[in-house]
């Protein structure tokens, strides 16, 4: 009996240490987000509450930036595997050897997106010619919108980059004449009554690929499981909240410290109309890429590589339930 003993220990000590790597050694991708209160942080956090990405049997460490372009810089210089930015970026960033490319489609519009300006402030868009508008990085979405605004409008103003976290606190203290403001930072400020929308970018700038999930080629060569899995996670994280209305609005609400009727607003205006499968080989993907990249050139952005060039469709997000 006791040789059967120590037999049976022996055994189950074997296990015990090849078992041990498989759950220390589990896949880690590095998300990058172009900001806090921005949607794709709110997808990814709810994601991680929900151990989607556990469910996918991958880690997920998250790191939030001051702006698209600098999340962007990270990823070109390997400090983040998969991020979420504006297609402008990987366009130029190929040009100049930073190899990537939109592996999910997130939004087809600036949901959320506002040119703002304080609530007592006389100034219309016409007359921010010569002002100073806040941004949140050269190259971001906040910059494109501020360049589209300028084209489209035939007016010329100063871009002034303060970080995603500075748009608002600049706004107020006047340092600034206006600022393109995300959702839902726009929502509450409108509804504080500190400030007032002068162009609402949802309705005026044409329906586009505004935004998208990338990785390198690099990365997708090596792990495209771990990307696959991380994909499945994210948009598992839409579908979650989508279909649990007051648990995402909850979500929101503590994530941002914000009352429940401005996490409502943003959930209503912004989370809904996110893409659920961000596959990017259906037919209007393509157009819509390239509307957003021709967009971009208006703006005073050059050199940037064709559509056909940044879009991946070796992924095809299969929601993660939770």
């Amino acid at each position: 009996m006791t040789t059967i003993r120590r037999h049976v220990l022996a055994t189950l000590a074997a296990v015990t240490l090849l078992a041990a790597p498989a759950v220390s050694h589990a896949e880690t991708i590095r998300i990058g987000l172009p900001t806090k209160t921005y949607w794709p942080t709110t997808v990814a956090e709810a994601a991680k509450s929900q151990k989607l990405f556990e469910k996918e049997g991958i880690t997920a460490e998250l790191t939030i930036y001051r702006g698209g372009a600098e999340t962007f810089e990270a990823m070109a210089a390997g400090a983040a595997d998969l991020i979420l930015d504006a297609p402008s970026l990987p366009a130029a960033g190929r040009k100049k050897g930073v190899m990537s490319k939109v592996v999910a489609n997130g939004a087809m519009g600036n949901f959320g997106w506002q040119l703002m300006v304080l609530a007592k402030s006389p100034l219309g868009v016409k007359d921010l010619n010569g002002k100073k508008v806040g941004i949140t990085s050269a190259g971001s979405g906040s910059d494109l919108l501020a360049l589209w605004t300028v084209q489209d409008k035939k007016i010329d103003f100063t871009r002034v980059p303060v970080g995603g976290g500075g748009l608002v606190p600049n706004l107020l203290a006047g340092n600034i004449d206006a600022a393109v403001v995300y959702s839902p930072l726009s929502f509450q400020i409108a509804k504080s009554g500190e400030a007032k929308t002068i162009l609402d970018y949802a309705k005026d700038v044409p329906p586009n690929l505004t935004s998208g999930w990338i990785a390198t080629d690099k990365f997708a060569q090596e792990k495209p499981e771990v990307l696959q899995k991380a994909l499945n996670a994210l948009y598992g994280g839409v579908m979650f909240m989508r279909n649990n209305r007051e648990a995402a609005i909850k979500l929101i609400a503590d994530l941002y410290e914000m009352p429940a009727d401005i996490a409502a607003a943003e959930y209503e205006n912004t989370i809904l109309q996110l893409e659920t499968n961000g596959d990017m080989s259906a037919p209007n993907v393509t157009g819509a890429l390239q509307l957003s990249l021709d967009m971009a050139k208006l703006g005073g952005m050059k050199d940037l590589a064709p559509a056909s060039e940044i879009i991946s469709t070796q992924f095809k997000p299969v929601a993660t339930k939770p």
